[in-house]
């Protein structure tokens, strides 16, 4: 598990243009999480969540303020990824693929990468291609990947937007299943708010112009089904804070990003 804390955190991109303005994609952003959490980053779009992960992951500078992230110990941590798109590489395995991302490549390792491809229904896929499973087996095997690599933090960019409802549902509940079982730090982004209430512990809702602009902790639980209606209810209400962040972009109160 992690420590991730970020102090003043601001990311403003320079003009593109001779005419056009600096755009400040992130605004102060101040965020501590921890331990078996995992905390969901939603908003509407242009509100600086994938900039935000990206300068988690080191893609981007800010412009001012600082993110730390240790293990538990206080060392330094290891990230684990898990994109929209599972990015496997066609001419490997799948076995291969998953070991692509371990420096050591042994016997443990491979029992670990198994373990995880077990967890996510597909042990029996290590022989075959990417081309041979299907978008969503795909996904699955992205996130036993990301998993086997015995992350502290584990950054997701809305790992589930590309697929169908059904297979998407299904992988949800594999989620939670295999993140009771491993209790690591999850950062998790998505534009879908039923998803984030079904996944996480808290969520926190980002505002166009790249503020956070509400914080949810959510206490129930796991597995959760979007037809209970506590969960139900959750949505409703986060949903209640989009509508007032389109109203205050609405009003002039806030100008939109525009970096995602």
């Amino acid at each position: 598990m992690a420590v991730l804390k970020v102090e003043n955190l601001t990311k403003v991109f320079p003009a593109a243009g001779k005419d056009a303005e600096p755009t400040r994609a992130i605004d102060r952003i101040d965020l501590e999480l921890s331990g078996h959490a995992f905390v969901s980053l939603v908003g509407p779009s242009g509100c600086g969540k994938s900039t935000f992960l990206n300068i988690l992951s080191g893609v981007e500078e800010p412009t001012d303020g600082s993110i730390t992230v240790t293990s538990d110990e206080g060392g330094p941590a290891r990230f684990g990824y898990v994109f929209q798109d599972p990015r496997l590489l066609p001419w490997r395995t799948i076995m291969q693929n998953i070991l692509y991302v371990h420096d050591d490549r042994g016997e443990e390792t491979k029992r670990r990468a198994l373990e995880y491809l077990d967890m996510v229904g597909l042990a029996h896929t290590g022989g075959m291609y990417p081309a041979q499973l299907s978008g969503g087996m795909q996904q699955r095997v992205g996130i036993a990947r990301a998993f086997s690599v015995d992350p502290d933090l584990l950054l997701m960019d809305e790992p589930f937007s590309h697929l169908d409802a059904i297979t998407a549902r299904s992988l949800r509940d594999q989620l939670q299943e295999i993140w009771n079982r491993t209790r690591k730090t999850v950062l998790f982004v998505t534009h879908d708010v039923m998803e984030a209430v079904q996944l996480s512990g808290k969520i926190i809702v980002m505002s166009r112009d790249g503020r956070i602009h509400a914080e949810f902790t959510i206490d129930l639980p796991h597995p959760r089904s979007a037809a209970d209606p506590e969960v139900a209810a959750l949505q409703a209400e986060i949903l209640g804070e989009f509508e007032k962040i389109q109203a205050a972009a609405g009003n002039g109160a806030a100008a939109p990003a525009q970096a995602g």
